[in-house]
Parts: C-alpha cells; structure tokens; sequence
C-alpha cells in the first residue's frame, strides 16, 4: 500500500472533521423534531430524516474535496468512481434507536480507508460536544488534546462495553452467551448502542474493552484508526488479523486483549445462563 505523507493524512482528517461536524450540527437542530422514523427491513433497524440529512451534509463536503474518492454510506451505500484505492465509510447517526427515542447517545462517525486499510478517522458526539480524530502516526485526540487507552490489566477488574445485532431475535449466535459471561467475569458491561462510540470510550480510557458482532465497516472504520492512535488494540475475536467486513470486531487497551479473547471463546460453553445444553430449551423461549 502506497504510504501517506503527514500532510495528505492531516487534510484528510481535516475533510473528515469538517463532515461529522456538519453532520453533528444537523443532529442538534433536528433533535426533538423528528417527524417520521422508518423500518430498514427488520425491527429495531431504524432511520429517520436525521440520517438522512446529516448524510447529505457528509456528502457535500466529500464531494466537494475529493469527488474522485469511493464513498460507502450507511444510508446510500456504494458510491463514486468503484476503481479509486480510497473510501470514505461513514454513519451520519450511529445511535439511530437513541437518537428516534430521544436518549442522548449518539454520534457522526467519518472514516477513511486506503487499500482497505482504515487510515483517517473522526468521531463526533454533538450532544458532549467531543470530538475525537486519528490518523495512521498522527495520534489521537478528544477536542484536540491528545488520549491513550487505560492501564487495566486484568480483565477481573475491567469495565467493557458491546452491542447487540439487528438480527439477535432470528439467531442463536446473537451475543446473549458472551454478554453473560463477561458480566461474571468483569466489572460490568454496558451497552450503548452506538459502535462509535464504544470505540472512541475505549481509545479515552474511559471502557477497557469492547466487542461486537454485526457491524459494518461505516460502524467502526473511524473508531478503530481512533482506538489503534490511542495505544489499543484491534483484532478477531480469536486474536488474529481483524476482516472488516466480517463484522465481528474485539478491541481493547491491549493489555487485556487475550485474556479477553479467550473469554469470549470460552463463553459458548461456560456462559451461566447459556452456556450449556441443559439450558438450550430456556434460550430457544427467550429467543421466541
């Protein structure tokens, strides 16, 4: 892959940061307004004139920087020239459910990704106003001031975060196992249902851990060159190289990356609730 100079990194981050601010500033001044709020073909799976219109705001500041780059959008998917090495992924509401319920949890997630590498990326919560960038060798920051991940070291006296899938209500492999098992193990887990914004909490220091399955590359691309800046940590579930676009996705502080590996391998036959066959018939009704 073809390496960027600090200066090409540094306007790129720059167009992102000028898109998730726009975005942001959308949010804000459609918050409390929405009108209508759509299905996008499952329960839970939403989208509102938010999305829409933040999207838009992204897309006009792509286009008006690099119309030569891809651009994949949660809302519009695919577009631009398919043969350029770099694509802009971005999610102008991670958080859509928060947002259309009016729980303030929710943010603008920007990335760029060169060769299929993430190498920009900004996250922007408008509702704390934080704003969180990284470049590949630029570090990370939050409002401008440099972050690093935390120094737990053991995964007892951790605090993670996860998410849960649109589709855990039609399938067994929905997170509900792993979600127990760690809650015995650890110090608690939170959810809070942006991908985003688990990252960027795990790359301030804030959460040690987090995984997810489920997610698209719009979700995390900005959050993982984020996290990485920060000192952390992302792989595989088992450890190896992370596949994008698998969407399963483990990151964390580094120091308790195999410890939590392991648990989460683990959790399919050791979870207290679900681990074992002797509770399958109570998690198929639960699942009903």
């Amino acid at each position: 892959m073809a390496r960027l100079s600090s200066n090409q990194l540094q306007i790129f981050l720059d167009i992102a940061t000028e898109a998730a601010m726009s975005a942001g500033a959308i949010l804000l001044d459609c918050w409390g307004k929405i009108e209508t709020i759509e299905e996008k073909g499952r329960p839970d799976d939403l989208v509102t004139e938010a999305d829409k219109k933040a999207e838009d705001a992204i897309l006009a500041v792509l286009r008006r920087h690099v119309p030569d780059h891809q651009i994949l959008a949660e809302e519009s998917g695919r577009l631009g020239n398919g043969e350029n090495d770099y694509l802009w992924a971005i999610d102008p509401l991670d958080g859509t459910t928060n947002y259309a319920h009016g729980y303030p949890v929710a943010v603008v997630s920007v990335g760029l990704l060169v060769e299929g590498i993430p190498q920009v990326g900004a996250v922007y919560n408008p509702f704390r106003n934080e704003l969180f960038r990284a470049a590949r060798g630029l570090g990370a920051t939050l409002n401008r001031r440099p972050i690093r991940v935390s120094g737990t070291e053991e995964l007892s006296k951790s605090l993670l975060v996860t998410g849960f899938a649109y589709d855990r209500r039609e399938t067994t492999d929905n997170n509900y196992a792993e979600f127990c098992y760690l809650t015995h193990l650890t110090q608690g887990v939170r959810r809070s249902g942006s991908a985003a914004h688990d990252l960027t909490d795990v790359a301030c220091g804030r959460l040690d851990g987090y995984w997810e399955r489920g997610i698209r590359p719009w979700d995390m691309a900005a959050g993982l060159v984020i996290l990485e800046e920060a000192g952390g940590v992302v792989t595989a579930y088992d450890g190896s190289p992370l596949v994008i676009e698998s969407g399963r996705v483990l990151a964390t502080n580094g120091k308790i990356h195999a410890s939590l590996s392991q648990a989460l391998q683990e959790a399919a036959t050791r979870s207290p609730y679900f681990g074992d066959r002797t509770h399958a018939i109570a998690k198929e009704q639960l699942l009903k």
